[in-house]
């Protein structure tokens, strides 16, 4: 047989106070006294009582939970930002309940089962959901922030960092570098990430009048990337600059490079990514890249999610941060840019 529950009403005959008091002991923000407290703890520890907090949750209709879903963890961006995240959301009082999902999953099933966990708030992190769904987070009254994503739903807020912007300066350093063969591989067309970073890109080329060499798609995946960069480099031209979607495949991308191709970065081909990922700066790499800034992301994600579950602000908010160019050795530097 298994271990008997341990209920609320055994800790108080255990305290000798009342169930209600028990119950206040242990809600958050409920008033106890220190010495109720302190007798309905060492009662509870006694017997080894755990408050059942989603029990709790559907009575009082507070969770305390936000539900965050992350599309994956290849990306070192990702680790980094929902640690972030993470703790952001703990020193708002909540706890963190992460799914995980990936590109073609059901999203709408995936989100369904967060919704009945009573769920506060939900943070998407690079995942988009159907309108349908969105319609039905709008109805519950739960509010839903898209995490470095953006979508064309006035019902959700989304927090992204200046994609297009950052597409723009990538190009605008190539082209100063006077590079004359310059590539794009591409992550998951899907993701407006992508969308954003090369259309900036290609807005930039388009006027100064330059075409893009080639382009290839890596799907945000190592070994799609490599294979792209073979596709590339199996011809008689090559190219001698490449815009990678991101950090994890613009690493994907010098090492096949060096390591098939026996091709030397910049003085062969110019890499630059999109992130600035911890290992981007390492000397191994030293990747010329945009840099996401992590902790203002999620910080405006927190602030805006608690303001919305507070009903301080029912507005949604479309938030870009400015991104800047980390210039390191991967990608050769125009002299305007050592001048200054």
């Amino acid at each position: 047989m298994g271990k008997e529950t341990v209920t609320s009403f055994d800790v108080a005959q255990r305290a000798g106070v009342s169930q209600s008091a028990v119950s206040r002991v242990f809600s958050p923000g409920a008033s106890a006294s220190p010495k109720m407290a302190e007798k309905v703890k060492k009662a509870a520890d006694e017997l080894g009582y755990r408050p059942n907090v989603l029990a709790r949750s559907l009575i009082t209709g507070n969770s305390k939970i936000i539900g965050l879903v992350v599309a994956y963890f290849d990306n070192q961006f990702y680790p980094e930002a929902v640690e972030k995240l993470s703790k952001a959301l703990q020193v708002e009082g909540y706890h963190v309940l992460v799914f995980m999902a990936s590109n073609g999953d059901n999203i709408d099933k995936l989100m369904q089962d967060l919704l009945d966990y009573q769920v506060e708030g939900i943070v998407l992190a690079s995942v988009a959901v159907s309108s349908d769904l969105a319609a039905r987070c709008d109805a519950v009254g739960v509010p839903v922030v898209l995490f470095n994503r953006r979508q064309d739903d006035d019902r959700f807020s989304s927090v992204t960092s200046t994609n297009y912007e950052g597409g723009r300066k990538i190009a605008e350093f190539l082209i100063a570098g006077k590079h004359e063969r310059i590539a794009h591989i591409a992550g998951w067309e899907g993701a407006s990430t992508q969308r954003d970073r090369e259309a900036g890109f290609m807005s930039k080329m388009e006027e100064e009048g330059v075409t893009l060499f080639a382009r290839e798609v890596g799907n945000f995946q190592f070994d799609e990337t490599q294979e792209a960069t073979r596709q590339m480099f199996n011809r008689d031209i090559v190219p001698d600059a490449i815009f990678v979607t991101n950090d994890h495949m613009a690493i994907a991308v010098m090492e096949c490079l060096r390591d098939e191709f026996k091709l030397k970065i910049p003085q062969d081909v110019s890499i630059i990514g999109y992130d600035d990922v911890e290992i981007a700066s390492w000397p191994s790499f030293s990747l010329t890249t945009i840099r996401q800034p992590a902790n203002r992301m999620v910080d405006a994600t927190v602030s805006t999610l608690m303001k919305r579950i507070r009903g301080e602000d029912i507005t949604p908010q479309k938030i870009e941060i400015d991104s800047p160019l980390m210039i390191r050795k991967s990608a050769r530097v125009p002299h305007k840019w050592v001048e200054e």
